[in-house]
């Protein structure tokens, strides 16, 4: 019931706002400071074989993916971040050290361009997909890619953006790359266990480390491209059992990820490229799996855009190996767009009104997929968004 209620409080609040952020300037002594306050919701209807099963009599399953406030903050070169998903549980059934529903929460100093720093919870760098915002995607989810990710992580972060190169605004919320840049950057991080990864179970504060690092170089627009790679300690948990009354602690696999992206957008078209190989999930010895996906997407008007996405994933376990693909077919309606900019950018404000329609082919060794998530049978996705 809590968790149904402040949703519902979400939605009656984010419904009421006009649909652009909130920015509060105000000078302190001789600081400038910026509350800047933010939101969006994601409501959706979903059908076909691979949601509705035989146990429910449903033809549609309405849900809500996201529905988040957020609050970022700046005293010179000071900053701060608190994001919160109304969606989410009110615990840390994860492990990180702080609520599901504190999707961020971290502060910070930026240095300089080339140096800043943050300690909470953030994104892991890991993972170009999942390193951009949830409202910016070019079809409905991200997909079961989105898996092998370390996803977020209660820790410290240094980082670095636009090292050798010009033009750049740098302001140490950077963590995707929805905004064109020119040069090098890098991010280095120290979690806990990273839990809220699907690849990861039975993590507890104190019990062990992750630890992510990740390069890049963007040459603006046309090019983005990055590589990382992570590790969560003992990824099945730290067990513990009793042989003749003496306690015995079993220490499980570490799980160990490489990610590879890149990224390319061309007047009205973008590309992408994204890899995964992960080993050992959930501290299984031998359990690996490795996956790519390649997007597209053009605009056809002002107001659609067509996009397809396909993930192919491969995985083995327990000395099975078998393949899994998830290909999405999808329209973007842009229902109020600010303009008709196409940059990748500008994707940002025209995100603020839109519905996304995707069909979803399953195809592969749908039977016996033994790989983390994915469709196993034809779906049907649709979703509003709308953002202030």
């Amino acid at each position: 019931m809590q968790k149904k209620g402040t949703i519902l409080v979400a939605l009656s609040i984010l419904s009421t706002l006009n649909l652009s952020a909130f920015d509060i300037k105000k000078k302190v002594g001789d600081v400038d400071t910026k509350l800047k306050i933010y939101g969006f919701s994601q409501l959706e209807m979903r059908g076909g074989d691979g949601i509705i099963t035989d146990k429910q009599d449903s033809d549609v399953v309405f849900s809500a993916q996201r529905i988040r406030l957020g609050v970022n903050y700046t005293a010179d070169k000071v900053f701060g971040k608190l994001f919160l998903d109304f969606n989410k549980e009110h615990n840390d059934k994860s492990g990180i050290g702080l609520p599901e529903m504190i999707k961020d929460g971290f502060v910070g100093y930026h240095y300089d361009d080339a140096l800043y720093g943050k300690i909470g919870v953030m994104k892991m760098p890991h993972g170009m997909g999942f390193t951009l915002p949830g409202w910016n995607l070019d079809v409905v989810e991200r997909g079961f890619d989105k898996k092998l990710a370390m996803e977020r992580g209660m820790g410290v972060m240094i980082s670095g953006r636009g090292i050798g190169g010009e033009g750049n605004k740098v302001n140490g919320f950077e963590m995707g790359h929805e905004r064109p840049w020119h040069g090098f950057g890098y991010d280095v991080m120290v979690a806990n266990q990273a839990g809220r990864s699907a690849s990861v179970i039975n993590a507890k504060k104190g019990n062990d480390n992750a630890y992510a690092t990740r390069v890049m170089y963007d040459n603006g627009e046309l090019l983005h491209t990055e590589l990382s790679y992570a590790v969560s300690k003992q990824a099945g948990g730290i067990l513990s059992q009793e042989v003749k009354g003496e306690a015995l602690t079993h220490k499980t696999e570490d799980y160990k990820s490489i990610n590879f992206g890149i990224d390319s957008h061309f007047g009205k078209g973008n590309a992408k490229f994204e890899y995964f190989d992960g080993q050992n999930i959930k501290g299984v010895d031998g359990w690996d799996e490795s996956s790519f996906a390649i997007t597209g997407t053009y605009y056809v008007t002002d107001s659609t855009e067509i996009a397809f996405k396909h993930i192919q994933g491969s995985a083995e376990k327990g000395g099975v190996e078998t393949d899994l693909g998830n290909s999405y077919i999808g329209v973007n309606y842009y229902l109020a767009p600010f303009d008709n900019k196409m940059s990748r950018s500008a994707k940002r404000k025209r995100n603020a009104h839109r519905l996304q329609l995707n069909y979803v082919v399953a195809s592969g060794d749908t039977d016996r997929w033994n790989g983390l998530g994915g469709y196993r049978d034809d779906v049907w996705l649709t979703q509003y968004q709308y953002k202030f």
